[in-house]
């Protein structure tokens, strides 16, 4: 199972992208948990995940959180504001199985 987990400034803003991730990886047959927390959570979330996307808008904290993730081999990235903004599931899901299977992650 892939845990995704999707961050931004109070995790609001990604809760509906995480619906359709979900929805995504239903249709698509994959097992993952998808959860999206505020900025002030990531540090407690953060080794429960196996990839950790930010909200384009919150891409900055991807500095702040880079060193733990390394330590912890997470991929950390921002979602690419077109997926975002058009409330892509399926592609922020296809960039974060990406990133987890380029990493080599957990």
């Amino acid at each position: 199972m892939k845990k995704i987990l999707l961050a931004c400034s109070s995790g609001m803003s990604t809760s509906l992208l995480v619906n359709k991730m979900i929805q995504a990886a239903k249709d698509q047959g994959i097992e993952a948990e998808i959860w999206a927390v505020g900025q002030s959570q990531v540090p407690a979330e953060i080794e429960k995940a196996d990839i950790i996307l930010f909200g384009p808008q919150m891409r900055f904290l991807k500095k702040k959180f880079e060193g733990k993730a390394k330590e912890l081999n997470i991929p950390i990235d921002s979602i690419a504001p077109v997926l975002y903004g058009r409330c892509d599931g399926a592609g922020v899901l296809k960039t974060a199985l990406d990133l987890i299977d380029k990493n080599g992650a957990k």
